[in-house]
């Protein structure tokens, strides 16, 4: 079975046919359980169940023995939820698994219910899905650490409030049709909104794109940076999405400042990860320029996306340019967490 899809919009719908709730940044997942086997479907089909023994164990433990759960995963550390210590469990050894299931359990937060026991809810619209969900919820998570229902709100309000405050594990916000049964595989009855940020950056440096403007190489990528409290420049992402018609003279900007050096922390690393063909190799600037670029997602002191520069701040010193602007505080996993037992 596929996962119903989201399309992406700028703005919130309104109207009595949504239902909204947090959008987590973890990883999608169809948790299927027949009898004593347990599939945990990620959006491409693959199966996490080995990735995620603790998930499997409880599973097993629900006194329904059929089921279909749609839902996310989600590691909490502190009050946040880490999209990177979700990345570590997908690893080959079982040994490396099974110490992180120990150390850092992740959680299912629960969205949909799809099938319960003999009953196929997949054709019902999210209006009788919904409750059925919170009822199976009622009877199975109560006293569970591991799986958690997820909030949802038909009043426009929360869903603004929870656009507002999203970060520390939610980016955004998705909107659900409630009149429509379960869309597998298509995007026609869920939205997702995301919210922007935006930071100050230095241009540490810039990759040459692979494609030429008048027999010459130019720019493709700038490479961040901010700084750290201890004054180190860090590589922090990329942008590139640049105008064509500007490369030209930005290539003529960036050389002038060409240096052997740049980064004194964290440095880029080899190729990058959209285009396998791009060379590894890439040209340090002295810290003279700061950018404002727009981004969704900061993790583990990366931008997780590529970003898109709004507009060059001659105004801003570079070293103004600092990993504090990006520590951002969120209600929305911390609240859910509290509520365990």
């Amino acid at each position: 079975m596929l996962a119903m899809e989201a399309r992406s919009v700028d703005s919130l719908p309104r109207g009595a046919e949504w239902q909204y709730e947090p959008k987590w940044d973890g990883f999608r997942c169809l948790l299927i359980r027949r009898g004593d086997r347990v599939r945990m479907q990620s959006k491409s089909g693959r199966d996490l169940a080995r990735y995620f023994p603790e998930v499997v164990i409880v599973a097993k433990g629900i006194g329904e023995t059929q089921f279909t759960l749609d839902g996310e995963l989600v590691i909490p550390v502190g009050e946040r939820f880490s999209f990177d210590d979700l990345l570590q469990r997908i690893h080959p050894a079982a040994s490396r698994i099974k110490r992180l299931a120990d150390e850092t359990p992740a959680v299912f937060l629960a969205f949909d219910l799809l099938r319960c026991g003999a009953n196929d809810l997949v054709t019902l619209p999210l209006t009788k899905r919904r409750p059925a969900l919170e009822r199976f919820a009622k009877r199975h998570f109560k006293n569970d650490q591991v799986f958690r229902l997820s909030p949802a709100s038909r009043n426009y309000a929360d869903a603004k409030r929870w656009l507002d405050s999203a970060g520390g594990g939610s980016d955004g916000v998705i909107a659900k049709r409630v009149d429509l049964p379960y869309q597998a595989g298509n995007r026609d009855g869920m939205q997702k909104i995301k919210r922007m940020r935006s930071a100050d950056c230095v241009i540490g440096g810039f990759r040459y794109g692979e494609k030429r403007a008048g027999g010459r190489k130019v720019v493709g990528s700038l490479l961040l940076g901010l700084y750290d409290v201890e004054g180190r420049l860090n590589h922090v992402g990329f942008s590139s999405g640049l105008k064509s018609a500007q490369k030209a003279a930005l290539t003529d900007k960036l050389e002038a400042i060409a240096s052997d050096r740049s980064f004194t922390g964290n440095a880029p690393g080899g190729p990058s990860r959209w285009s396998t063909r791009r060379s590894a190799e890439w040209q340090p600037l002295k810290p003279k320029f700061v950018v404002e670029v727009s981004y969704d997602h900061f993790t583990g002191g990366r931008f997780r996306h590529g970003t898109t520069v709004l507009r060059w701040r001659p105004d801003k010193k570079p070293r103004q340019c600092t990993m504090e602007q990006l520590q951002q505080k969120s209600v929305l996993p911390a609240t859910l967490l509290r509520k365990r037992g």
